[in-house]
């Protein structure tokens, strides 16, 4: 079974087990709706949690588990991540992607034609970067409108403009 990260436990707040979680997510609000997740330091021991409360408040989650009623049980849960599975990802709009559908998509320069596969997407304070995996070497480009002329998911392509710039 595939896990997808969408929050990471911080620490715990008071005595009865209340716990701080980044949201690691386009989609915050799904913290208010979702009543569980697979909690764990990583994926491989991750075991379903069902959400007792939850709320948002200063860009943070604030959820409280069943099984998890102290702040001793609150403490030793904190440094988990939070997982849900692949159909309970929050549905994309039309002109997006999850950085996991992307990886693996072959890369076509509009002018020299297949040039590449998508090995990974970095996520930069400016923008996202692809990647790219030429069999040669790994080449960075910034997915902004520029250079991405479009992605499409369904084929499984990612067209470039100017790619031998990156060279």
């Amino acid at each position: 079974m595939e896990l997808f990260l969408t929050g990471i436990v911080l620490k715990p707040k008071g005595l009865k087990g209340e716990l701080k979680v980044q949201p690691v997510t386009d989609f915050p609000d799904s913290f208010l709706t979702r009543r569980e997740y697979y909690m764990g330091k990583g994926q491989e021991e991750a075991v379903v949690r069902k959400v007792r409360s939850a709320k948002l408040r200063q860009g943070f989650a604030w959820l409280m588990f069943e099984g998890i009623e102290s702040r001793e049980e609150a403490e030793a849960v904190a440094g988990s991540r939070l997982y849900v599975t692949a159909e309970k990802l929050e549905l994309m709009p039309d002109d997006r992607a999850y950085l996991h559908d992307l990886i693996g998509l072959e890369v076509v320069d509009e002018e020299v034609g297949k040039v590449g596969i998508i090995s990974d997407v970095l996520q930069m304070p400016a923008q996202d970067v692809y990647e790219i995996d030429t069999g040669d070497k790994k080449v960075l480009v910034p997915a902004v409108e520029e250079f991405v002329t479009e992605t499409d998911l369904e084929k499984r392509i990612v067209t470039l403009r100017r790619f031998s710039e990156f060279l």
